[in-house]
């Protein structure tokens, strides 16, 4: 078996342990005689699962116990429409826009009220953070809204936006268990489980006691409230049981490494290794601003779109796959998750440096 270096932004590469202990356990969970897949959700052994799942979690993050944990089929879409559906009283939400899926989530807002643009760096193809330090808030708005890592353009939110008492709403889907994060300064934390925890076809949602409210807005589905999922415990229906299961024994992977500290130390290893070649070679460059630069996702040019696509072949062909950059974007991308070894940055940079050195670079 040749495993690969995955630099995926979504689905993505997930710890090898993980993958070979879920291999072991597909007949026969814990001597079930059944895989997870076929076990009821209304099991004593999937609750089990689900349980130490959320609590893995809740020790990983340290959150707070006024703090709700959901698991929640559909990804970021979902959340766009049930962040306002669930949270607008006076219909107002205040969005910065960093990207592609703050956009998105503003543009959903619109159909259920108003939608404010408070903030954008649009205008540089967003390469940067804008400063957030004296918002417009709207004084009637419900919430503000980030997107604090944003997986296509490769930046990250180093300080969080002053909301003036507003509630923060954050998609974490790409920085998810990157490092830690102080859990009581938002309302919301969501994320999508496919980029950095486990496999597609859930999102993860801590809330805030108090934002979890029965009066949401007129004509919400029961599968779009938020206070559906509390009652149930995330299991009024058939929850992703699979994708869960995954999730957690992530949880107990990353515990076993030491947790979220020593994930940030990693982490900020493997990006130094990248960033700092990237500064010195005279064909590749990065497209972010030094001061709003990413761990988990690293954007590169270039300059030339044959080249790229010539380095993006090559690469694939030496065992680098999913180097490509979005494709409303172009150009290559590294997504250096937790589960990347520092061996794969290593490696890769070793290859630019090969093949800087064979097209002309130096």
């Amino acid at each position: 078996m040749k495993r690969v270096y995955n630099f995926s932004a979504g689905p993505a590469v997930m710890p090898e342990s993980v993958l070979k202990e879920a291999a072991e356990e597909m007949l026969d969970y814990q001597g079930s005689g059944m895989s997870v897949m076929e076990i009821s959700h209304r099991s004593s052994l999937f609750q089990n699962i689900i349980d130490t799942a959320e609590q893995d979690l809740r020790d990983l993050m340290n959150i707070p116990d006024n703090y709700k944990v959901l698991f929640i089929q559909g990804g970021g879409h979902v959340q766009f429409a049930m962040v306002p559906m669930n949270l607008f009283v006076n219909k107002v939400g205040d969005y910065i826009i960093t990207g592609q899926w703050a956009k998105k989530a503003w543009q959903e807002a619109k159909m259920y009220g108003t939608a404010n643009a408070i903030a954008s760096s649009a205008d540089r193809t967003f390469s940067y953070i804008p400063d957030c330090s004296d918002l417009p808030i709207d004084e009637d708005a419900d919430y503000v809204y980030i997107c604090l890592n944003n997986t296509i353009y490769g930046t990250v939110y180093h300080e969080l936006p002053d909301t003036k008492g507003k509630p923060l709403v954050a998609d974490i889907s790409s920085c998810f268990l990157s490092e830690p994060l102080d859990v009581s300064k938002f309302g919301i934390l969501w994320g999508g489980v496919q980029k950095n925890v486990g496999p597609a076809g859930c999102a993860i949602v801590i809330i805030r006691e108090d934002l979890v409210r029965k009066d949401v807005l007129e004509g919400t589905p029961t599968m779009l409230k938020y206070d559906t999922y509390v009652t149930s415990g995330s299991l009024h229906n058939t929850p992703p049981v699979y994708t869960i299961y995954m999730c957690g024994n992530v949880f107990k992977w990353l515990k076993a490494q030491g947790g979220l500290e020593e994930m940030k130390k990693r982490n900020e290893a493997k990006a130094k290794i990248l960033y700092d070649f990237l500064d010195e070679s005279k064909m590749f460059k990065g497209t972010v601003e030094k001061k709003d630069r990413s761990l988990m996702n690293v954007p590169f040019v270039t300059g030339d779109a044959d080249l790229d696509k010539k380095f993006i072949k090559e690469a694939e062909e030496a065992g680098f796959v999913n180097l490509k950059g979005h494709r409303s974007v172009g150009g290559m991308r590294a997504s250096i998750y937790n589960a990347m070894p520092i061996e794969g940055v290593e490696k890769l940079v070793g290859f630019m440096r090969e093949f800087e050195k064979a097209n002309g670079g130096n």
